[in-house]
């Protein structure tokens, strides 16, 4: 059975131990309190660390951050650089058991405590002895011996895989690690450093690699609505401390960002031991809805100064008018508490049960606020490597909401005080063991929740006529975020407001209960340190709530077309079989309150919702989705280009990456940039295995959008704007994996071009200038090294 869990890849070992790319970022982290490096003004003048900084953002960060750094050595701070590496992989799919959590800034505070946790130093320290040169050192020696050839093919024998055995050697391996890999120095398997680069940081290094201590400034005016929020969050009547913990435990991964000039200045709520007007003491817990101890708590707001990376990069509006927001929402409405509920899995489990008093619609009014947020942290959240939650979607579908007034968990205040036994998540079922008794993995409560939602909405008054526009929420013709588009990117996903794109093959409509459940199912309840019951489980449960979704939609479809369109959607026996299973039904019993006009009525409902947006967001998709004559009017002719290529079927899609950017040079200096989205066609998505197996790739489409899409890069192409129609011919004219090849020699950047590093900073430039808010550095650990021998699947 291990065997098999393994294969499927679902929580794999990250690694592709690269050193890449960064945007310089403004926020520097405050060392570990025994920091050695951490040295005097002079010292860090002399190895002006701003240089090395910019160094480290751009050419290292891309694959050293978040849980997917490659042997955990994260570097996007200098409490990262102090810590150092570990020979723990943080992604393990035959984990039995919890593993120990090490996030940095959280579990340990100081080089001894995270020795004890199992990490070596990588920069020069009197903790290693009896070795020449520190492990950062080294690596990049040992990248300047063997340089790679120019415009090749890496090295079959470095391996790019994302989830390749990794080796981690300590100062004292190393040169057994460098002569048994002599190509594995950094930065890992692409262009080398500049001559300028590689001397800085040597010269940093032989300096003892000092780091700065001191935190930024906050500006006044910031630390005046910091003083003022906390004092909100830790108000002690009981309302303020029960909807205090819903905020929490619902930003807890935010990237705060109040109304300043500085739009990279961000900040995180958290638990501390210490009140307001003290130093921050973060109190360690697995998951935001464990107990934070029996001593009294406080919701801070703390300063976040780590290299921003796009892949973790969750940005929430804080201010002035988010406190007023909060105050309508959550205090105006008439409601109260006499007791608090406890704290730990079985409340994390069941958010219905433990925030029951809080008025639904203020907690689902809440999510649709900021509902691309929350879309996001399905996605981006901790993991950092995402096949857990998205091998259950598919590659794109568009998600609108059920209305507040359409939603009888809203409206009817007995709908959640009597289905919530019905809705107790995973994690709040499985018990500890070897593979506990699977509980979590069981989908008896679902069936039970989907009879109990039939049975009261068709014995609804107000819902007898079925669903009709007016059950969609439409924003409330102000919020944008009312219709989002979500991408599916094999291991990672991205989603961004409107429907862009030809028309999907499956839509959703999520109403309060499956976007709570979502939420916590992967984000508040998701472990990503857990167990292998745990991920299962995570997986199985996310596989219920798109089902859910889609039958939501599928209610609002004429009855005749219901049945047939769900077969698209799970082709094959055994998704039949899994249908059956899971006793899934498409009810044509429920009306719809909608008068179809066309034999098209998938399109027509969903170009429909766009129509009623007043400008919220675009009706056409310009590139995609027009088939006007009025479509070249205005439209530059790199656009007229790329209209051929868009939502278009042929063996040539297949050949391209998850994610490719295209960047257009024209002859006056400036460049356009594209993301062309490889939109991979499935029979079915209701498995965990073999996904290969229920490809139709026959049905592949490219969608393709301006600016940078997703936290991933595959692929560099970058062309001229008068060689873009040839680009666009010679893609469309690709039948083999050898024409392939020549289209990656004729436009294509490998991992080896000398140009490759020009294009990642330009893109990064690029991407900072177009949103400086959002932005973040790009993740390369995924580029593609296409190869004349290799399956179209993997390029």
């Amino acid at each position: 059975m291990l065997r098999t869990l393994q294969d499927w890849c679902f929580i794999t070992r990250v690694l592709a131990a690269s050193i890449a790319f960064l945007l310089a970022d403004q926020g520097l982290a405050q060392s570990d309190a025994e920091a050695p490096g951490a040295t005097n003004d002079d010292k860090l003048e002399n190895a002006d660390w701003a240089n090395v900084q910019d160094i480290l953002n751009h050419r290292c960060v891309v694959c050293h951050s978040c849980y997917d750094a490659p042997c955990q050595l994260k570097l996007t701070s200098p409490a990262g650089l102090l810590r150092g590496a570990s020979k723990e992989a943080v992604y393990h799919s035959e984990r039995l058991k919890d593993a120990q959590p090490t996030r940095l800034g959280i579990d340990a505070h100081t080089n001894p405590g995270w020795r004890d946790l199992g990490f070596f130093p990588v920069l020069p320290s009197s903790e290693v002895t009896g070795a020449s040169g520190s492990v950062l050192e080294r690596s990049l020696n040992l990248g300047r011996q063997a340089r790679l050839t120019a415009n090749a093919p890496v090295p079959t024998q470095l391996g790019l895989s994302i989830d390749r055995p990794l080796t981690c050697p300590t100062t004292q391996e190393f040169d057994a690690f460098s002569t048994a890999n002599p190509r594995a120095g950094m930065p890992y398997a692409t262009a080398p450093l500049s001559e300028q680069e590689y001397q800085t940081l040597m010269s940093w290094l032989k300096n003892g690699a000092p780091v700065p201590s001191a935190t930024p400034e906050i500006p006044q005016d910031i630390q005046d609505q910091i003083t003022e929020w906390e004092a909100f969050l830790n108000a002690p009547d009981l309302r303020h401390q029960l909807m205090s913990r819903y905020v929490y435990e619902h930003l807890f991964l935010a990237r705060l960002h109040f109304p300043t000039e500085n739009p990279r200045q961000f900040f995180q709520l958290v638990r501390s031991a210490s009140p307001p007007g003290s130093k921050i003491e973060i109190i360690a817990t697995r998951r935001p809805f464990d107990s934070p101890g029996p001593r009294p708590f406080y919701y801070r707001l703390q300063a976040f100064d780590e290299t921003i990376v796009h892949k973790d990069h969750l940005v929430y509006s804080f201010g002035p008018d988010r406190l007023a927001r909060y105050k309508q929402l959550f205090l105006d409405p008439a409601w109260s508490v006499t007791d608090l509920p406890a704290y730990g899995e079985d409340e994390g489990g069941n958010p219905f049960s433990t925030f029951a008093n809080i008025p639904a619609r203020s907690r689902y009014q809440f999510l649709l606020d900021d509902a691309l947020f929350y879309v996001r942290s399905f996605i981006r959240g901790p993991v950092c490597h995402g096949e857990t939650a998205v091998d259950v979607i598919e590659d794109r579908f568009w998600v609108s909401f059920l209305d507040p007034d359409a939603d009888l968990s809203v409206t009817d205040p007995s709908f959640l005080a009597d289905g919530a036994a019905f809705l107790e998540l995973p994690v709040g079922t499985a018990n500890v063991g070897l593979l506990g008794d699977l509980q979590g993995m069981s989908h008896k409560n679902q069936i039970k929740y989907l009879e109990f939602r039939d049975a009261r909405y068709r014995n609804s008054a107000a819902h007898k006529n079925g669903f009709g526009y007016d059950a969609i929420w439409d924003g409330e013709g102000t919020n944008p975020q009312a219709l989002i588009t979500v991408f599916r990117h094999f291991d990672n996903a991205s989603a961004m407001t409107g429907f862009h794109g030809g028309i999907p093959e499956t839509a959703w409509v999520i109403d309060y209960p499956v976007f709570e459940r979502i939420y916590y199912d992967l984000v508040a309840g998701f472990d990503v340190f857990g167990r292998l019951e745990h991920q299962l489980s995570t997986r199985l449960y996310m596989d219920e709530l798109r089902m859910e979704s889609e039958d939501t939609f599928l209610n609002f479809m004429p009855r005749g077309v219901r049945q047939r369109m769900h077969k698209t959607w799970y082709q094959g026996a055994l998704a039949e079989l899994h249908t059956y299973w899971h006793r899934r039904r498409v009810d044509d019993s429920f009306s719809t309150g909608i008068d179809f006009k066309t034999e098209t009525p998938k399109q027509e409902f969903l170009l429909e919702l766009l129509n009623r947006g007043n400008g919220l967001w675009a009706v056409e998709d310009t590139i995609n989705r027009c088939k006007s004559d009025d479509c070249s009017n205005g439209s530059s002719e790199v656009v007229d280009n790329l209209r051929a290529l868009a939502d278009q079927t042929g063996d040539w899609v297949r050949h391209l990456s998850d994610v490719s950017l295209l960047l257009v040079d024209n002859e006056y200096g400036s460049t356009s940039l594209y993301s062309l989205l490889h939109d991979k066609a499935h029979y079915n998505v209701a498995f965990l295995f073999e996904e290969k197996d229920r490809r139709n790739p026959r049905a592949d489409v490219l969608t393709i959008l301006p600016g940078v899409i997703g936290s991933y890069t595959n692929f560099y192409f970058r062309l001229q704007e008068a060689q873009l129609a040839s680009f666009v011919t010679d893609l469309k004219s690709v039948r083999s994996q050898a024409e392939w090849i020549d289209i990656v020699a004729t436009y294509g950047l490998r991992r080896t071009s000398p140009g490759f590093w020009e294009a990642s900073d330009q893109v990064m430039t690029m991407f900072l200038a177009s949103d400086p808010v959002q932005a973040g550095v790009l993740d390369l650990n995924r580029y593609k090294d296409p190869r004349s021998d290799s399956d179209p699947e993997n390029n």
